[in-house]
């Protein structure tokens, strides 16, 4: 991290690049809904900024976390994410950039994020009709859902699987942003969904994605090991 602190996100993408690294998404834009309307120019302004700041990167995606108000129903707040998305993506295809919306754990629906299922998300890229909008699935927001395979060939069919990320629900879970697990350390069936993901055309890469403070405290040198050895074995 230290090594790319105060560097513009050109020089970023550079270094990452000599390195041998592939810049494949930034992570994150998002969190359009707001009872305010100033609030959702100040988000679309900001989001416009960290779409230039991917395509500096030479990444081609950005993230989208896409936020909620709980001050009112989920419905307008999906509503103002599909108003924000059609307002971004021509801008993000002149940048060479896609927006990929992912679902969020219903656990999050308060503040984090009003799309809640790879349904939601398919409906929404369906709603706003721009190729440069799709979908990030992610494993420990998405497994429990009993639709999921169906919802990701859908996705597939209609071109709107932009990204696929990996790691585990621990049991019990201690905390629901910062207690992920290795692959195999939880109870996703991740390799039986990576199977649906690649069934459905994705061919890209397979991120993993391990929120976790105990993992974070740890040596990374032995934590990246780990990170291989368990992918290596159940992804």
């Amino acid at each position: 991290r230290n090594a790319f602190e105060k560097r513009t996100p050109a020089e970023v993408g550079t270094r990452a690049r000599d390195a041998g690294l592939t810049p494949v998404s930034v992570c994150r834009g998002g969190f359009f809904p707001s009872v305010e309307a100033e609030a959702r120019r100040r988000a679309l302004e900001e989001n416009r900024a960290a779409i230039v700041e991917t395509s500096e990167v030479g990444a081609p995606l950005i993230v989208l976390v896409c936020g909620a108000d709980p001050r009112q129903p989920l419905a307008e707040s999906r509503a103002q994410i599909a108003a924000a998305l059609a307002e971004l993506a021509p801008f993000a295809r002149e940048h060479g950039v896609k927006l990929g919306v992912e679902p969020l754990h219903p656990m999050y629906a308060d503040t984090r994020s009003a799309i809640n299922t790879l349904g939601d998300a398919v409906d929404v890229c369906e709603d706003v009709g721009d190729p440069a909008v799709g979908v990030a699935v992610d494993v420990y927001h998405l497994w429990w859902d009993p639709r999921l395979e169906a919802e990701i060939e859908r996705c597939g069919r209609l071109n709107r699987l932009f990204a696929f990320h990996v790691c585990d629900w621990k049991v019990p879970t201690e905390d629901f942003l910062t207690d992920r697990g290795l692959m195999g350390e939880g109870c996703i069936p991740i390799r039986r969904i990576r199977g649906w993901v690649e069934s459905a055309g994705f061919d890209g890469f397979n991120e993993v994605e391990i929120f976790s403070d105990r993992y974070w405290a740890t040596d990374q040198h032995t934590f990246l090991s780990d990170i291989i050895e368990a992918y290596d074995t159940h992804v």
